[in-house]
């Protein structure tokens, strides 16, 4: 199977962790990013994606299974050739946020939409497929916390606690000014001082040793979708304190200690009691539900239903025509 992917962030980890899984499923990509470069947490102009779709038309005639848009607003640029169904990726943003007129617009056209939780299914109030952003165990995994600190470099007080902001300060979804507050709060409180990291420029290959090195970590987002830093954190077993956004609370069932907080007062109390247990969580065992492998056999049913795919089934050898909504024999 030949994918044509459109995508306005080429660099996203959990779209070429996905595509990777993919490909070791026997589906090839090419990908077609929106025309022009882009500053890191600034928005692409609307003429970026005008410019597009152009190319978007003329690459779509060269024998691809289906077109898989990741993002809202690479919808139009998908459905603006007729050739080929349209798989297409919200991520949360494009739900919750100014997009979302555009993302509900386009859905309708779209052979199969997928999202990250439930409570983007009932924003978009559309049927859907709901599949998270699975996590890579193997780079997200528990390591000795003390080596850890040494990596990263905050190994210079011992007896401090340090909670990770898993963004950039600078995405204001984010609410980086929220977490500062609340851990401000918390370092008043508690005799031993509070620090709060970010991982702001760090590569994502290294964003684990910081996860492993952390007490815990904080997240106070104003939407979310699946949000994949909590999910990195349970695989490495870092206690979570988060808000109720996207499918966080689905996510923290069952994983201790770890709290999902509706209130700033609820957030301190929460990190309060985290950091004083002093101990990892069991978020391992919960993260496992979210592997990568797990995701990605259900990104590949989508395609095979989609594009209508011969697959086998269990039973052996006998083979099965999955119709897809094109109507493609």
């Amino acid at each position: 199977m030949h994918v044509l992917t459109l995508t306005a962030n080429a660099d996203a980890p959990f779209m070429n962790q996905q595509m990777a899984a993919l490909e070791e499923r026997g589906v090839s990509f090419t990908t077609v990013p929106v025309a022009g470069e882009v500053a890191a947490d600034t928005d692409r102009s609307p003429a970026d994606y005008i410019r597009t779709v152009p190319e978007v038309i003329r690459e779509a005639g060269n024998g691809y299974d289906l077109i898989h848009a990741h993002y809202g607003l690479t919808a139009p640029m998908a459905l603006a050739q007729l050739r080929k169904p349209v798989v297409l990726s919200l991520w949360g943003s494009d739900v919750h946020g100014p997009i979302a007129p555009v993302s509900r617009a386009s859905a309708p056209f779209c052979d199969e939409v997928v999202v990250m939780s439930e409570e983007m299914r009932e924003v978009l109030g559309r049927d859907c497929t709901v599949i998270p952003d699975g996590v890579d165990l193997e780079m997200f995994r528990p390591e000795p916390q003390e080596r850890a600190k040494e990596t990263v470099g905050w190994d210079e007080d011992e007896s401090a606690y340090d909670v990770l902001f898993p963004y950039s300060p600078a995405r204001g979804v984010k609410n980086h000014p929220r977490a500062e507050r609340v851990v401000n709060v918390v370092d008043n409180l508690l005799k031993r001082p509070v620090r709060l990291r970010t991982v702001s420029g760090v590569d994502h290959d290294a964003v684990s040793d910081y996860m492993n090195a952390a007490d815990a970590l904080v997240l106070t987002s104003d939407s979310e979708g699946s949000p994949n830093s909590v999910k990195e954190a349970l695989a490495c077993n870092l206690p979570v304190v988060a808000v109720d956004v996207g499918d966080v609370r689905e996510r923290l069932a069952g994983v201790d200690p770890s709290r999902v907080a509706t209130s700033d007062e609820d957030l301190v109390r929460g990190l309060i009691d985290v950091l004083e247990r002093n101990e990892r969580s069991n978020g391992r065992e919960a993260a496992h539900e979210v592997s990568i492998e797990r995701t990605a056999d259900r990104m590949l049913a989508v395609y095979e239903r989609v594009a209508g795919t011969v697959i086998e089934t269990e039973a052996g050898s006998e083979k099965t025509r999955v119709q897809g909504a094109t109507g493609l024999e």
